[in-house]
């Protein structure tokens, strides 16, 4: 991989670990329509694809069941709120991140969570380093991720091409979304899915550690 000057990472999985704010919120929003809830292992596979396709993963019939629309009301309603209770960095990230900008590499995240989530997480944890965050903004017409929009809209915001950039990721849709916008990637093993799942699905650059991905871009 030639030397890149910009990184766009994607968010649950990459660089915060979202997932036991996700279960909560996903299950409070079950219970409230007597619904089964689900373990932190069954929300780990649904997530990856939006709020929209989670909850179709979660709630029994998906989008056929007549309560669809009312339960995913309630999570977003509920994550709103509690978006941040339990969610953190990964380890080694924050210095990550530090060490970029300090080489002066333009950093962005996309992510198909809702705009409103993404944009407040960013402002809690990653204000000062990164000044980019673009979510789910499938009403005006950008599709989500693997659809290579959004994150063609983050390197047109930046100042950057496909051929400066390399995309970071933790799950098969990142991996397709690289590929739809024919740009580098880079695998993170830290997140919600194994090395073994992303093999399978055609992934071969792999980082096991934050500090790694400067080996490789620098």
């Amino acid at each position: 991989m030639q030397k890149k000057d910009t990184v766009v990472f994607d968010l649950d999985g990459t660089l915060l670990d979202t997932l036991e704010d996700l279960k909560n919120s996903v299950n409070y929003a079950l219970e409230q329509f007597g619904y089964p809830t689900h373990t932190l292992e069954d929300v780990r596979r649904f997530v990856g694809n939006g709020i929209t396709r989670l909850m179709e993963l979660a709630l029994p019939s998906g989008q056929d069941n007549p309560d669809f629309d009312a339960v995913l009301e309630c999570f977003k309603k509920h994550y709103g709120i509690h978006c941040n209770d339990l969610t953190k960095p990964y380890d080694g990230i924050m210095e990550l991140l530090h060490e970029l900008k300090e080489r002066g590499i333009k950093m962005a995240i996309v992510s198909n969570k809702a705009d409103f989530a993404v944009k407040e997480l960013n402002d809690i944890y990653f204000q000062e380093v990164i000044p980019l965050a673009v979510g789910e903004r499938e009403s005006e017409g950008i599709r989500r991720k693997p659809a290579p929009d959004t994150v063609l809209e983050a390197l047109r915001q930046l100042g950057s091409t496909i051929e400066q950039a390399v995309y970071v990721g933790d799950s098969e849709v990142d991996l397709a979304t690289a590929k739809n916008c024919g740009m580098d990637y880079i695998l993170c093993e830290w997140g919600f899915r194994t090395r073994k799942q992303l093999e399978q699905a055609g992934g071969q650059m792999f980082v096991e550690r934050p500090q790694q991905i400067l080996d490789v871009i620098l």
